[in-house]
């Protein structure tokens, strides 16, 4: 029931010599396809505060940036309350030591961050012997893994996030792609991932229609945010990066960042992920009403009245993103309540309130999908087109911002507090 759609492409995006659907490798926090699936085997249905934790490790200061894990190694971002000192950690995967625990940024004057994120959001990214964490404008660094040395900082990105940064990196080729998405400037930039200089930068098109009297920009915030993490898929054989910001989604060639397409909507403050697959790309619009769009990614220049195959209105998650199985997309609102969604046409199939309110992305495992809420309940349902058919409801620790990984037969979860080992015993 995994989609293929995009496979040639994303395996440039993992660690060369690891096969693509290797069950031992979560280097992003979407997974190693960046679409919330895994072909590991053996993950528990079941799971509690007192039933199959292997280890639970506490995680100093506030973090809600999703952990990465390669060859035992569980890594993280997190952050002081006041967003004062910004740290890396590296965590044993066997044991839940942490091997790894280092100051990377000094911020003397941190910009404001909403109580509802942090200043640790955005997820680390794993690439081979390397991985690169980010805070967004604050800083991004490049870090041995083997040795654990610095090789690279940038903390010269301006962007004013506005209620704080939410959009993780991503890597293509020998591009490290970072999204700055403020009230201020809105732009994509790409790194050399080898050395942290500059390759190109992107200012976003967008029209805020937004001019004051005197002909000058307006400066609204919120309506000019986005927290979301693009995608790189591969379309004529050619690949495009995907990536929503406020009240347009765009797709730029990721070598160059020349714009390709854009849509228009009225939202802002994307944070949901999109997934592609059917040909079609579904885009999340965000805040204040998100909609879902099914995009066809064949178009040029403004394709809003051209490219948009159907539209979702009831229904759609701000945070949490899309599950794509097969011919059809499973949904969980940040309110509790979850769809399936045939992909061709945007019909709900079925809808069934699960309880309780989410921020984090729902991952397939084992033909089931587990969705983590803020309050620490778990549900497990199957991915099953005819009807809701619910397989489990845990609770275990204090509640989930981040999303799951997932490694071998084990998942790696933090919760607002602790880093979870949970394994069957």
């Amino acid at each position: 029931m995994r989609m293929t759609t995009n496979i040639g492409l994303a395996a440039t995006l993992v660690v060369a010599a690891t096969n693509l659907f290797a069950a031992d490798l979560w280097p992003d926090y979407r997974g190693p396809t960046h679409d919330g699936h895994s072909e590991a085997k053996g993950l528990p249905l079941e799971m509690g505060d007192n039933n199959n934790v292997v280890w639970k490790t506490a995680i100093h200061g506030r973090g809600w940036s999703s952990p990465v894990v390669a060859e035992d190694e569980v890594w993280l971002t997190t952050a002081t309350a006041d967003g004062k000192k910004l740290s890396g950690l590296c965590v044993d995967a066997k044991t839940g030591k942490v091997s790894w625990d280092k100051e990377l940024f000094s911020i003397p004057k941190p910009q404001f961050a909403h109580r509802f994120n942090s200043y640790a959001s955005p997820s680390p990214l794993i690439d081979g012997d390397k991985v690169y964490l980010s805070w967004g404008s604050p800083g991004t660094a490049c870090v041995d893994r083997k040795t654990k040395k610095i090789v690279w900082k940038r903390g010269d990105l301006v962007c004013d996030h506005f209620r704080g940064a939410g959009s993780s990196p991503v890597i293509f080729e020998n591009l490290l792609i970072l999204t700055m998405d403020g009230a201020d400037v809105q732009y994509l930039i790409a790194l050399d991932k080898t050395n942290g200089k500059t390759v190109w930068r992107k200012d976003r098109s967008t029209d805020f229609k937004d001019l004051d009297p005197n002909g000058k920009p307006k400066r609204d915030g919120d309506m000019r945010k986005s927290y979301a993490t693009p995608i790189l898929i591969e379309v004529a054989g050619k690949p495009q990066l995907l990536s929503p910001g406020a009240k347009s989604a765009f797709a730029y060639e990721p070598r160059t960042g020349k714009e390709i397409w854009a849509v228009r909507y009225a939202n802002h403050s994307s944070a949901s992920r999109t997934v592609y697959g059917n040909g079609l790309a579904f885009i999340n619009t965000g805040y204040a009403k998100a909609e879902l769009l099914a995009v066809k990614p064949t178009g040029k220049g403004d394709v809003t009245d051209s490219h948009v195959v159907w539209r979702m209105i009831k229904g759609v998650p701000n945070k949490p993103s899309p599950l794509l199985v097969g011919e059809h997309l499973y949904l969980v609102t940040d309110g509790g309540v979850a769809s399936c969604v045939e992909t061709k046409t945007g019909k709900v199939v079925w809808q069934e309130r699960v309880g309780g309110e989410y921020s984090s992305a729902p991952v397939c495992v084992e033909n089931r999908i587990y969705a983590f809420s803020q309050e620490g309940k778990v549900v497990v349902f199957r991915p099953n087109p005819e009807k809701f058919e619910s397989l489990a409801k845990n609770q275990l620790g204090d509640g989930f911002m981040a999303s799951p990984a997932i490694a071998g037969e084990a998942f790696y979860l933090r919760s607002k507090t602790h880093l979870y080992r949970v394994q069957n015993q």
